[in-house]
């Protein structure tokens, strides 16, 4: 049966974030990706000048039209900027009965806000108890939490706990916002903590890393994966769409990281595997939803 995936995101005109980068990573992964449009940007590799967002009755429309015909393997969430378009997406969820990836899309790499500040906590309240997994940066994590910025493991710890206990099943504390030659994320959840590095890659080809990853995690799901190893082959994905990223000339800001690489970037990024791509290192014990 084929592997689909479906993500429910905002569409990026320059093609490197949003629906366009989740579409291109499903399929470099070997899954069928369909769509439903939350709202529509006006960007490219310089910023975000203008954002609509699409009619909640439409958005609820497209999940139906979704959900009653296609086999759904995985869900990704993105972008969702307004109250009203969350309350319809949990609605969903519920009425299809399913979980999701949820990256919690707040700044772009630009750092052009996309979401609106009452949405935050209709956010917290309605979806993220239905996460599978939440993949936030540090910065997102920050927000969620109302803490400061995370810069020591004690600190990413507590605010992956405080995000756990708002009903979400595992949480991917991303360090890409982080410091050092090494860019760790780390997953923390029913089976204990996951922590995953590689080197930082130099380069300004960065546009659309949050969606990608947390593209590839949906698809890794949509394959039968477990949690971890999705984790584990997405973040392989994504650090070689990084390394060959430069190989693209896409605008003249941050361009997109290399969604296929495997077929048309370097002979660098071809070598790469999934298995040797991630240094992953179990921690002991388990985190708990209460107390």
């Amino acid at each position: 049966m084929t592997a689909i995936a479906v993500t429910i995101a905002g569409s990026d005109s320059g093609g490197g974030a949003g629906i366009q980068a989740d579409l291109k990573t499903f399929s470099a992964l070997g899954v069928y990706g369909a769509s439903v449009i939350t709202a529509v940007t006006a960007q490219n590799t310089r910023g975000v000048s203008a954002v609509e967002d699409i009619a909640p009755t439409v958005v609820a429309a497209q999940i139906d039209a979704v959900f009653s015909d296609l086999a759904i393997g995985a869900v990704k969430i993105g972008m969702v900027s307004r109250r009203e378009t969350i309350g319809v997406i949990a609605a969903g969820l519920k009425r299809y009965h399913r979980q999701a990836v949820i990256d919690p899309v707040m700044v772009a790499t630009s750092g052009d806000h996309l979401m609106r500040p009452d949405a935050i906590a209709t956010l917290k309240e309605e979806l993220l108890p239905l996460a599978l997994i939440l993949t936030p940066n540090l910065p997102e994590a920050a927000l969620l939490t109302g803490r400061g910025i995370a810069e020591t493991e004690t600190e990413i710890a507590r605010q992956a706990e405080m995000l756990l206990k708002l009903g979400v099943r595992s949480v991917l504390m991303k360090g890409g916002h982080g410091k050092g030659k090494e860019a760790t994320d780390v997953l923390f959840g029913e089976g204990g903590v996951l922590s995953l590095s590689r080197p930082r890659i130099e380069t300004s080809n960065d546009h659309g890393t949050g969606c990608t990853l947390s593209a590839a995690i949906a698809a890794g799901l949509a394959l039968e994966k477990s949690i971890a190893d999705s984790v584990v082959t997405a973040k392989a994905y994504l650090h070689a769409a990084l390394v060959a990223a430069d190989d693209l000339a896409v605008g003249r800001g941050h361009g997109p990281v290399h969604h296929f690489h495997h077929w048309w970037g370097s002979d660098e990024s071809r070598s790469i595997a999934p298995s040797n791509v991630v240094e992953a290192k179990k921690g002991p014990g388990r985190l708990s939803r209460s107390g």
